[in-house]
């Protein structure tokens, strides 16, 4: 689906047992995929970005971070303000300081509606809210699927990131382009 194989799934099946991956699949990969139709791939990634990174998970904040990168340059023609290499530092952060650097990126990238949509993801996974809605809901969802990923990945040791987690990474010519917008921003 996304042009490679994510080095997640052997520990996935491993900490869920076959049957159990199987069913987990199941359950949670039609309403993610209808998630990402109905509140678009930017939205479903940033909050997979912001999830993993409130729970301490290189390996998914990366692979949702990256693939929200490629998405945002496809789609509005220029370079995402935060690279996904640079996540790493922000693993551990308070949740004050963590809210408080995604509300910054969220601002230079123009994505002023997404600050909110990030600061619900960030009350939804911290207990602090309840969901309100529809798209809270799927939300909610959202921070159980990739809580339960994040908690596999990291008593995994899985930290070296992947590749992005959408399809838009099997588009080559986006790839090279944001490689070589992010070699001249440095």
């Amino acid at each position: 689906m996304w042009g490679f194989s994510p080095r997640m799934i052997p520990h996935i099946v491993a900490a869920l047992g076959a049957g159990g991956a199987l069913r987990w699949f199941a359950a949670n990969m039609p309403r993610y995929l209808v998630s990402m139709r109905v509140l678009g791939g930017q939205r479903v990634h940033l909050a997979g970005t912001v999830i993993s990174l409130h729970n301490g998970c290189l390996y998914c904040a990366y692979g949702h971070g990256y693939a929200l990168e490629l998405l945002y340059l496809r789609d509005r023609d220029r370079l995402f303000p935060l690279d996904a290499r640079a996540l790493e530092s922000w693993l551990g952060l308070p949740p004050r300081e963590l809210g408080a650097r995604i509300q910054e990126v969220l601002r230079s990238a123009g994505m002023h509606a997404e600050a909110v949509w990030a600061d619900t993801a960030l009350a939804l996974v911290r207990g602090e809210q309840a969901p309100v809605d529809a798209a809270e809901h799927r939300l909610a969802h959202l921070v159980r699927m990739f809580g339960t990923m994040n908690r596999i990945a990291v008593a995994a040791g899985c930290h070296e990131p992947d590749e992005a987690q959408n399809p838009v990474n099997k588009d080559a010519a986006v790839k090279r382009r944001n490689a070589a917008l992010r070699a001249t921003a440095v």
